[in-house]
């Protein structure tokens, strides 16, 4: 008697079948990051209003129409959409956008009402989500709505921090300088010493830190575009990039502002303060070593010291400059080192928001890196380390200050030594990570004689797309960045 065979169905392997594109592990992750982002933003522009202002969300939105606050930072939102585009694709966004702009202007001039520009990037940059969207599919609608989102996600992380700051006045009526003045003794106080070093040398030595202070923005963006010059021709993002780090750090920042509520010795023992200032003693007095109190403060002034924003920011420029030319190298060393000086010597920080500032930025880098390029057990120590670290630094701020500054032989070494543990932990994971470099002159010996006439096809298409065949959504990019 004949039986018929049984029908076992095929394994999705063996019918060479994949995951529906909206269920691949990436397409979930950026859908995740999507809508918690959007409900940060309708919880923040919620709490904006309640104290009376304006939220991310409207500021963002009004600048369709209205005059914008900062023109440059749209049109560095646009330059960042940009690297999705050829160079003929370049030029008509930047003809677009300049005549939109002259036909503000003159509608403006008209109606005499308030000038700016900017306006024609931004329509820019929604036009190309407007044509991702209609006119273009797969991995190409991809892109160019990942560079959309580059672009406004520049402005919309400029517009949430201000923000940030704004709540932060208004929530925390009492701030903690004291606390961080007295444990600064442990580090021989280094803005009143730069303060007045900079008063000595002023106007040549505050007015070249007022611009490094200042553009510091403007240097991120020089070297986020050389990072992402290649991809109009590749047709993708690098795993990792400056800018991704800049978000970052401007999203989590301000909150630890809320915990640790810092306005800076220019206001707290300056001038600036007026008459909220405990004392008017910034840079030519040192305050005297007491109990620290909380110290009641106008509803202003941002409380946005702890951890300084402007160092991490410039610590990981300096990082990613890394990979440039010696000119960037030098420039990314120059900017490090200009802004530890403005935010000391113009009294914006104290040394131990520097430290850690230092210790945020490496940690969120690690993170992001690590999250890009595969993790191991290295960057999980490392980012453990930098975190127990901070959180240190933090806690004996608020709870061992006096004794800090009764001790500076012991703290203050203290203080840079565990500063430098993290990094040197961090430059010695990313050597580790980073691939040698070929002997110039040297023929590279391949990994294997025996490959493939199909792998050998296959490897030459991709490296001609720019493309991975295999469509292996965590594919990192041929040439890892060097640190």
């Amino acid at each position: 008697m004949m039986t018929e065979p049984t029908r076992i169905p095929p394994r999705d392997d063996d019918r060479g079948t994949r995951p529906a594109p909206w269920r691949r592990p990436r397409a979930v992750l950026w859908t995740t990051a999507g809508v918690v982002t959007l409900g940060f933003l309708v919880a923040l522009e919620i709490v904006a209003r309640g104290y009376g202002f304006s939220g991310p969300i409207t500021e963002q939105s009004r600048e369709v129409i209205f005059a914008p606050e900062s023109g440059p930072l749209l049109y560095g939102g646009l330059a960042l959409t940009m690297v999705v585009l050829t160079w003929r694709q370049r030029l008509i966004a930047l003809g677009i956008a300049a005549g939109v702009d002259v036909a503000f202007f003159l509608v403006r001039w008209a109606l005499d009402a308030d000038m700016n520009f900017g306006n024609g990037a931004l329509w820019v940059v929604l036009g190309v989500a407007v044509l991702g969207v209609t006119r273009r599919t797969g991995r190409e609608r991809l892109l160019l709505l990942k560079g959309t989102g580059l672009g406004l996600l520049l402005v919309a992380g400029h517009k949430t921090g201000d923000t940030w700051l704004l709540i932060t006045s208004k929530t925390r009526a009492t701030v903690l300088d004291a606390y961080v003045a007295a444990a600064d003794h442990a580090l021989a106080d280094p803005s009143w010493l730069v303060g007045r070093f900079l008063n000595a040398t002023a106007p040549v030595s505050t007015g070249i830190l007022h611009v490094v202070y200042g553009q510091l923005p403007l240097a991120a963006a020089l070297v986020g575009l050389y990072q992402l010059r290649r991809v109009a021709v590749d047709r993708r993002f690098p795993a990792h990039h400056l800018v991704r780090t800049f978000l970052v750090i401007g999203l989590f920042g301000p909150a630890i502002y809320m915990i640790f509520p810092v306005v800076g010795p220019v206001y707290a023992y300056g001038a600036e303060g007026g008459v909220w200032a405990t004392a008017n003693i910034w840079p030519d007095i040192l305050p005297p070593v007491t109990d620290p109190q909380p110290i009641p403060f106008d509803g202003i002034t941002p409380r946005n010291c702890m951890p300084s924003l402007h160092t991490a920011w410039a610590v990981t420029l300096f990082v990613h400059s890394r990979d440039g030319s010696r000119a960037m190298r030098w420039a990314g060393t120059f900017w490090l080192a200009g802004t530890l000086t403005a935010t000391l010597g113009f009294g914006y920080h104290y040394g131990a928001d520097l430290l850690a500032g230092v210790v945020f930025a490496l940690t969120i880098e690690t993170a992001m890196r690590c999250s890009a390029h595969g993790w191991d057990r290295a960057c999980v120590r490392l980012v453990a380390l930098g975190t127990a670290v901070f959180a240190a630094l933090l806690a004996s701020y608020r709870w061992l200050p006096t004794e800090m500054a009764a001790r500076p032989w012991l703290y203050g070494p203290l203080l840079l030594l565990v500063t430098g543990a993290v990094i040197h932990a961090y430059v010695r994971t990313a050597r580790a990570r980073t691939p040698r470099a070929d002997v110039p002159g040297q023929r590279t010996v391949p990994e294997t004689e025996t490959k493939t006439s199909a792998d050998s096809a296959g490897t030459t298409h991709a490296a001609t797309t720019g493309t991975d065949e295999s469509d292996n959504p965590g594919a990192t990019d041929a040439k890892p960045e060097l640190v």
